[in-house]
């Protein structure tokens, strides 16, 4: 079992931004779905894991190594997927990945080609394998980047908003295979997308500027909720009246009438009905009590 704890980290920058702001947390092997709106801090924590940055104050340990201090104890163990990933033009798939595999330090030949030839078969894209990498579609170039992250075999993946700007199919397609590699290893999935770490997440956390709002497993969490979320369609031009006397924590706007969802542990009565709780409503009710 790989375990990662975070303990009362603080990053700053230097327009006054506080990126991270005393986070503690523990992961260990599975899906672990770091959430939160942009620019909340779920990349420079991202970073931070990683070796990239360094924080201000507070300690990342893995396997009980302190990493701040010895930032190649986690690069041996770490396949990283970040928000942006660029790839050299004309290059295939099969020389970038064994170009990428060198700089891991996979020195010996055989075993590099070993590699890479694996690693483009469990991302579906070893047919593709001779195409310039440039070329491939959106949802190609994500894969192509979990198979680069898989190269060396690492403990830890770390993906930053993967499914962004992805179709319906390759989002699946996608997730698919982050399910896969999650069941033997640590795979933290850093997004803004609720549904993604619904579907994918066995524990998780909301991150809303720079502190941790919520830590836990999703399934509970909607638990809590359960009895508690209530909804009714209104006028859009009544909003401000409604949000006067009640705790509103999202709006759906359809056809001019408007779908609001409000959080309320008794009947709110005014023609609100019971709804079931989802993961949204959750995270939705988080953002609303760390404001």
């Amino acid at each position: 079992m790989n375990t990662i704890r975070i303990h009362q980290l603080t990053k700053s920058y230097a327009n006054g931004v506080k990126a991270l702001n005393n986070i503690s947390m523990e992961i260990s092997n599975g899906m672990f779905g770091l959430l939160g709106p942009n620019g909340a801090g779920k990349s420079t924590l991202m970073r931070t894991i990683a070796g990239l940055q360094l924080p201000d104050s507070g300690t990342i340990t893995f396997n009980d190594t302190d990493v701040l201090r010895d930032t190649d104890a986690i690069k041996q163990h770490l396949g990283y997927l970040p928000q942006e990933f660029g790839v050299y033009p004309n290059i295939s798939a099969t020389d970038l990945l064994n170009h990428l595999a060198v700089l891991k330090g996979i020195s010996d030949k055989h075993e590099r080609k070993e590699q890479v030839r694996s690693v483009l078969a469990r991302t579906n894209l070893y047919e593709q394998r001779k195409k310039s990498v440039h070329t491939y579609s959106g949802g190609m170039r994500q894969r192509f980047g979990i198979a680069q992250a898989l190269l060396g075999n690492p403990r830890i993946i770390i993906v930053d908003e993967p499914t962004a700007g992805l179709d319906p199919e390759e989002r699946n397609r996608f997730n698919n295979l982050l399910s896969e590699i999650g069941e033997q290893v640590i795979v933290i999935l850093s997004t803004h997308l609720v549904e993604d770490v619904k579907n994918l997440c066995t524990r998780m956390a909301i991150i809303n500027k720079g502190k941790l709002v919520a830590i836990g497993s999703p399934q509970e969490f909607i638990d809590q909720l359960s009895g508690a979320i209530w909804s009714r369609t209104i006028d859009k031009h009544s909003l401000p009246q409604y949000s006067e006397k009640f705790r509103i924590i999202s709006t759906t706007l359809n056809a001019g009438k408007l779908n609001i969802h409000v959080h309320s542990p008794t009947d709110p009565g005014n023609g609100f009905t019971p709804r079931e709780a989802d993961l949204e409503d959750l995270y939705f009710t988080a953002l609303l009590k760390a404001e």
